[in-house]
C-alpha cells in the first residue's frame, strides 16, 4: 500500500486536539491497513518516531427516514503515541 492510501485523513476534533498534549494524534486509515503500515506512513510522512499504535474498527450507522434506510460505512481509526519530544505541528494550525 502507498502511504497515502494507509493514512486516509487526521481526526480533528476537540477531543483529539486534548490528547496532543500526551504526544496521542489520531488519524482515519484504510480498513485493511495493519499497525505496522500505520507506524511506517506516520514515520514517513511526518518525519517522527512512533512509539505505539492503537486500532479500532468503527462500524457505521444506520440511518434513514421514512421508508428510506441506509447506512454509513465502516471505517478504522488509528491512535498514534510519538516518542518524548516528537510532535507534527501541521495538523491543527488551520483551526
Amino acid at each position: 500500500m502507498h502511504l497515502y492510501d494507509v493514512i486516509l485523513s487526521p481526526i480533528v476534533t476537540e477531543k483529539a486536539q486534548l490528547a496532543t498534549g500526551d504526544r496521542k494524534y489520531s488519524f482515519k486509515v484504510a480498513v485493511a491497513a495493519n499497525k505496522i503500515e500505520v507506524r511506517r506512513a506516520i514515520e514517513a510522512l511526518y518525519s517522527v518516531t512512533v512509539t505505539d499504535v492503537n486500532t479500532s474498527n468503527i462500524m457505521g450507522k444506520t440511518k434513514g427516514a421514512w421508508r428510506r434506510k441506509g447506512r454509513r460505512s465502516d471505517w478504522k481509526k488509528a491512535v498514534v503515541t510519538l516518542k518524548e519530544g516528537d510532535v507534527i505541528e501541521a495538523l491543527f494550525t488551520a483551526i
